[in-house]
């Protein structure tokens, strides 16, 4: 995380959710008539996380089971010195899994909510860029080795499709309420039950599920499988942008700062570090996804460890998620482009990354196979002997005879290839833009 980001799963911050679900769960018995509306206002007088010791808490939960084990007898206690009457009606038709697994509800809406903002903000610097080198040439490259020219700007653009996508797949996670007491069916709240469900889940915000959905862990699949598509999105920029900074290519940089990207014994050293934090991101949360979806396999009505170890994993991928999804907004933001040692990486080795373009004019004329096969030996010539690709291509009485200096000039031309790389530059922004409005 950001020094400037507060993070949203923190231990006070889960208590605390977990206390807001005791106090609207009240709050929605009350309306619907179960529990006395006096009962409230000392049940919310005592569900502040002030009042709790967390270490305590966080000791007693190792032999209950779970946190909210401990803090339900916590919060009964606080609110029997407000209100003996209050203090019956504390948790009244919950189950420790419908509390615990709705304040992660929460905490994960509002994490997802921070994530967006960012995927937005890191989305606005890769249309920027791809905008404003929409038609800049770049080497594209394949198996790490130079292939045929495409633009920068495609390459931004590729990186705003991916961004996009994700932002949509983490719009769409479900935030349903957790409530069904102690095996699903509400029994111990009666005819109410539903009636207290609809008005809790009104008070949080939240959606209604049909029926609890304590070993129905497809939402939180779904949750993980979106955070995880995010942070491999996010992973693939920060990969890209660690490779075009490497000192022998250096087509972009990170802006420096004062103690960024330095070295504790080499003075000279300039590390891509935000991008390398996104990678790195990336890298942890395909386990993390894998263990959320392993824990979809649950016994009967409650589960006996695989609900538990979604406690950690779901909270630890959104965090990772959300600071890999920072560190691409920081680094796109002041990214440094070097055009001109893009272009120099295409003219390096005699301009064979456009050898496409050759034979792609030669084959109307000799067909692909003829063409393919006098442009490859061009190319080992222009190599073997450091000679640029168009004199050598100019001094075959072949290629010359069907094109001319001319046609191989332009044949040759990384413009051409840029031209064929807009219109799908075009098309992600024009979407992005429609997006926005």
């Amino acid at each position: 995380m950001t020094p400037d980001c507060t993070p949203v799963f923190t231990i006070a911050r889960r208590v605390q959710a977990m206390l807001d679900v005791e106090v609207a769960l009240a709050e929605a018995q009350a309306e619907v008539g179960v529990i006395p509306a006096a009962s409230v206002a000392p049940i919310r007088a005592a569900a502040r996380v002030e009042r709790v010791d967390l270490h305590a808490l966080a000791a007693e939960a190792v032999e209950a089971g779970n946190l909210l084990i401990p803090l339900v007898r916590h919060l009964t206690r606080d609110v029997a010195s407000f209100d003996a009457v209050a203090a019956g009606h504390v948790h009244l038709g919950a189950t420790s899994q419908d509390v615990i697994d709705t304040a992660l509800v929460l905490e994960l809406r509002d994490g997802i909510a921070d994530i967006t903002k960012s995927l937005d903000r890191a989305a606005s610097g890769a249309a920027t860029l791809a905008r404003r080198h929409t038609l800049t040439p770049i080497a594209g490259r394949t198996w790490l080795q130079q292939a045929t020219p495409t633009t920068f700007g495609a390459k931004a653009a590729g990186w705003l499709d991916g961004l996009e996508r994700a932002r949509t797949r983490l719009a769409a996670v479900p935030c349903d309420l957790q409530l069904g007491g102690a095996t699903g069916t509400l029994f111990s709240l009666g005819p109410h039950g539903p009636a207290v469900a609809r008005a809790l889940a009104a008070r949080l915000g939240l959606g209604v599920a049909d029926i609890a959905w304590h070993t129905e862990r497809s939402r939180f699949a779904e949750a993980a499988a979106a955070l995880g598509l995010a942070c491999g999105v996010l992973g693939k920029i920060g990969r890209d942008l660690t490779l075009l900074a490497q000192t022998e290519v250096g087509e972009v940089a990170e802006a420096p700062a004062p103690g960024r990207g330095g070295s504790s014994s080499m003075p000279h050293k300039r590390n891509p570090v935000r991008a390398v934090r996104a990678v790195a991101a990336a890298l942890q949360a395909p386990g993390l996804v894998a263990t959320m979806f392993a824990a979809m396999v649950q016994e009967h009505e409650r589960a006996a460890g695989a609900w538990q170890s979604e406690w950690d994993t779901l909270p630890r991928l959104a965090t990772l998620t959300a600071d890999a999804a920072t560190a691409i907004v920081e680094a796109l933001a002041d990214l440094a482009v070097d055009t001109a040692r893009m272009r120099a990486a295409l003219d390096a080795a005699g301009g064979v990354a456009c050898a496409e373009g050759l034979v792609a004019a030669l084959t109307p004329a000799l067909g692909r196979a003829t063409a393919h096969t006098l442009v490859e030996a061009a190319c080992a010539r222009a190599l073997h002997d450091g000679q640029s690709l168009a004199a050598v291509a100019t001094a075959d009485a072949q290629i010359v005879g069907t094109l001319g200096a001319s046609g191989i000039a332009a044949a040759l031309d990384a413009a051409t290839f840029a031209e064929a790389a807009a219109p799908g530059v075009q098309r992600v922004l024009a979407r992005w833009h429609r997006e926005k409005e």
